[in-house]
């Protein structure tokens, strides 16, 4: 099974925006992709994954593991060349603070108590 990587628009503020239609995650999906964020790096995408631009067209990422640039520097974008390195681009692996939008979904697929 395949699963997109888009990129959209960020939230703002402390609102909460809940993910358009087509990017839900189907209940019947089996594994898919593992993003892993590199401590001043790319994120490192692994698995079975479709790479799309916002208008939906198809990335040919060329191998089941790439990695994609989060610095904005690469020459290759939307996959890294480096550039973090010679940039100083700096980002930790995990976020400082958990996003209040984790804690909504898990909290709404948990099951109803009786």
């Amino acid at each position: 099974m395949t699963s997109g990587v888009r990129r959209g628009p960020a939230g703002q503020g402390s609102g909460v925006t809940a993910l358009p239609e087509e990017l839900e995650p189907a209940a019947d999906d089996g594994p898919g992709a593992t993003i892993t964020p590199y401590r001043d790096g790319p994120l490192i995408v692994r698995g079975a994954f479709r790479l799309t631009d916002q208008d939906g067209n198809e990335i040919d990422p060329g191998r089941d593991t790439v990695a994609l640039c989060r610095c904005g520097k690469s020459g290759i974008k939307p996959f890294c060349d480096g550039s973090h390195k010679r940039s100083g681009f700096s980002a930790p692996s995990a976020p400082s603070r958990p996003r209040p939008a984790a804690r909504i979904l898990r909290e709404g697929r948990r099951p109803a108590e009786s």
